[in-house]
């Protein structure tokens, strides 16, 4: 599926300490990596990986628990899914590749992924993009009821197993399309080819298990280990980029939140939803090249 999806990038599965992490990987040049969130897979880059791929190379995981990497159990307190145990992997993966360091983006559940990476490893990560978020922590301690209502999914997949599992498990594609309609806000930018491959993977009982995962570690661990380093700064340059329709967006403000953890942000909304990469690609690559050329 990468090839219909990503035309030129080679399909690879690298062992990690904790997992076996499925990516692809394409171009030339200085090395990318690209995290991408709930509930889709590395191919949510698709739009604009082959236009990045003719400057840098492009590495395009799938985070442990999600589309074809492993999914590890949850383990004690969630740890296997906490965003250091995640962070780690795709460090493991740079690596193997011989990549120490390297820029980052990072959209949704990547993006807490990448922000816990320029803490743990400040000497790989050079420079880091976040699509579509505040920080975890930053949106708990702010959590309000019109953000309970519109990120309901944040508290219903924390729930203790096997509550969220088996109710998704009753029709995942119904949730799965309520959930990506729910926050794209230009019709059309998830195509039915690229639903589908999501769907392939949401139909995994492993894949919803891992996810709520994902999620209970950060409602969890993640934010101890965040709490933690609540006096430390991301030193990496900082692009931040959102949604000026989305909740985010609408809810928080942005650039604030991200001044309190890292020491050089900048950024803006653009004219989309959730998610800028499929919704808005042209825009999104604007702002890319003028921020990794920097």
């Amino acid at each position: 599926m990468t090839h219909e999806f990503l035309p030129g990038f080679e399909a690879r599965d690298i062992e990690t300490t904790g997992a076996c992490i499925h990516l692809a990987v394409g171009g030339s040049g200085p090395p990318l990596l690209m995290l991408h969130g709930h509930p889709q897979t590395h191919l949510t880059w698709h739009k604009i990986a082959s236009r990045l791929a003719e400057r840098f190379t492009v590495i395009l995981p799938d985070l442990r628990g999600y589309g074809d990497s492993s999914k590890p159990e949850g383990g004690e307190r969630h740890v296997n899914y906490s965003k250091r145990s995640m962070a780690a992997d795709q460090i493991e993966v740079m690596r193997a590749l011989g990549f120490p360091c390297f820029d980052l983006v990072g959209h949704d559940r990547g993006a807490r992924v990448a922000h816990r990476m320029a803490l743990d490893y400040p000497d790989a990560v050079q420079r880091i993009a976040v699509f579509d978020i505040a920080p975890t922590l930053t949106m708990y301690e702010r959590t309000n009821q019109e953000f309970a209502t519109r990120y309901f999914w944040w508290f219903f997949l924390i729930q203790p197993a096997p509550l969220p599992e088996r109710m998704i498990a009753a029709d995942p594609e119904f949730f799965l399309r309520r959930h990506i309609t729910g926050q794209i806000k230009v019709p059309g930018a998830t195509s039915e080819a690229l639903f589908t491959e999501y769907l392939r993977c949401y139909r995994n009982p492993a894949t919803r298990h891992a996810i709520c995962e994902d999620y209970r570690a950060a409602s969890t661990i993640d934010l101890d280990h965040d709490r933690a380093d609540g006096d430390r700064r991301i030193e990496a340059p900082l692009l931040a980029l959102w949604g000026a329709q989305g909740t985010v967006g609408q809810l928080y403000d942005v650039l604030e939140t991200w001044r309190e953890k890292a020491r050089d942000v900048r950024g803006r909304a653009l004219e989309c939803g959730h998610s800028p990469q499929e919704e808005s690609p042209e825009e999104t690559l604007r702002e890319l090249f003028a921020f990794l050329s920097v």
